[in-house]
C-alpha cells in the first residue's frame, strides 16, 4: 500500500529542494550580470556594491535554509533594510523630506523587529536546534 502522506512529503520536498536550486543558480547569474556591467561601465558605485551584497545575502539564505531547515525571519529582513537603504542611495535627489522621513522610518522598524527577534531567541530559545540562528 502507498503512503500518501510519505509521497506527498518527498515530492513537496524535491520541489522544495528545485526551487532554492533555481533561487540559488539565477543569483549567481545575476551577481555575474551586474559584475559584468560594471566591467563594461568601468565603474564601482556604492549602489552596485549595495546590490551585490543583496545577492550575497541571498544566496546565504538559500545556504542557511539548506543546512539547517528552517529560514530564520532575520534573513529576509537584513535584506529589506539593504534593499530600503540602496533605493535611498539610488534616489536621493528625487526623494522629498516626507519620503526621506518614511523610508528612515521604515529601516528603523524593520530594525527594532530584528531585535525583537532577536532578544526572542536569545530569552526564549527554541532549543538545541536554535543555536544557529
Amino acid at each position: 500500500m502507498v503512503d500518501f502522506k510519505k509521497s506527498g512529503y518527498k515530492a513537496l520536498a524535491l520541489v522544495e529542494a528545485l526551487g532554492l536550486f533555481t533561487i540559488a543558480i539565477l543569483t549567481v547569474v545575476a551577481m555575474a550580470n551586474e559584475i559584468w556591467h560594471m566591467v563594461q561601465d568601468s565603474t564601482i558605485t556604492l549602489a552596485d556594491l549595495l546590490l551585490l551584497f543583496i545577492y550575497l545575502e541571498v544566496v546565504a539564505m538559500v545556504g542557511l535554509y539548506l543546512k539547517s531547515g528552517r529560514l530564520p525571519v532575520r534573513m529576509p529582513l537584513y535584506i529589506a533594510v539593504v534593499a530600503l537603504a540602496r533605493y535611498m542611495i539610488l534616489d536621493m535627489k528625487n526623494l522629498d523630506t516626507v519620503r526621506m522621513l518614511g523610508l528612515a522610518a521604515a529601516i528603523l522598524i524593520i530594525v527594532i523587529a530584528i531585535l525583537v527577534i532577536r532578544y526572542g531567541h536569545i530569552k526564549y530559545p527554541y532549543g538545541n536546534s536554535d543555536t544557529n540562528l
